[in-house]
């Protein structure tokens, strides 16, 4: 099929930080659960949630206590359970989690789930942010959780679409995202959870600017609201997809729960790849200063 209808789930995470792990995990995958059969009846064939959905954003603080979020992949209960959801509702999803391996070893990962509830492969998180944001002592205290992804850039050949991820900050570098585009990436998905005051200027910047280059569609999305105790900023929402001419095609609202659904087709990547060749006319000979730098 040349049109596939793409879902983007942004929600608010109510639960206070000082919670314990388990509730904000049930909390947040109930609702998760309630708006992905929300994305099915509104005809959603491809989904992503948003990332490090099944919690708050805890890299807010540095506290061991999160390390107790983390799961296997593919064998963690939040998987299981979300490939079994995959397979009823004939939904490609894209899980975004915390996931541990071996005895304690973390990663910003998002699991891609195929239609029939298979594990097609994960993405792991390259580009780890360390930065204060908002109030003095919080920010985006990746690099105490999360060492830097080590699994490439693939791509899912899914079966609706061949589907890539980049995660958060990943958008603020160009090189993984024409990686994917190199790949076969259709669209590439971006679980977010950015704030106001520190990166909203970029946000229908960037992801636009790699939609054109790499001719493909992205699908961007953040969370909504405020998390307490940090209060570090707010979630400013606003998940979009947008085609490969730059233009987006569905935006949601900046502060509610939504699911937002717009239309991917394949006769626009063709048409807009053969007006631009970029990779036609891309010059990888030259570019060696990239890596040699």
């Amino acid at each position: 099929m040349d049109t596939v209808r793409i879902g983007l789930i942004q929600a608010s995470h109510d639960v206070h930080g000082d919670e314990p792990v388990g509730v904000h995990k049930k909390a947040a995958i109930d609702k998760h659960i309630r708006l992905l059969r929300e994305a099915k009846r509104l005809g959603a064939q491809i989904v992503s949630f948003q990332e490090l959905f099944f919690g708050p954003y805890f890299c807010a603080e540095q506290k061991p206590k999160w390390y107790e979020a983390a799961e296997e992949v593919p064998n963690g209960p939040t998987v299981r359970l979300f490939a079994d959801q995959a397979k009823e509702l004939g939904v490609v999803l894209v899980l975004p989690i915390c996931e541990r391996e071996g005895i304690a070893t973390y990663y910003n990962t998002a699991v891609v789930i195929d239609a029939d509830g298979t594990v097609l492969g994960r993405y792991r998180k390259h580009h780890i942010p360390h930065v204060q944001a908002g109030n003095p002592g919080c920010g985006f205290w990746e690099k105490y959780y999360f060492k830097p992804g080590n699994l490439g850039y693939p791509v899912f050949d899914t079966a609706f679409a061949k589907v890539g991820v980049y995660i958060c900050y990943d958008r603020h570098f160009p090189e993984g995202a024409r990686l994917l585009g190199l790949n076969g990436a259709e669209i590439v998905l971006n679980p977010s959870a950015t704030t106001a005051g520190v990166s909203e200027y970029l946000w229908k910047l960037e992801q636009p600017a790699h939609a054109v280059a790499n001719g493909y569609y992205v699908g961007a999305i953040n969370r909504v609201g405020t998390e307490a105790p940090w209060n570090m900023g707010e979630f400013y929402g606003q998940s979009y997809l947008v085609d490969p001419r730059g233009s987006i095609v569905a935006i949601g609202s900046r502060d509610r729960d939504e699911v937002v659904i717009g239309e991917m087709n394949r006769k626009l990547i063709r048409e807009v790849r053969e007006i631009w060749q970029f990779y036609r006319d891309r010059r990888p000979e030259t570019y060696q200063g990239l890596i040699a730098i």
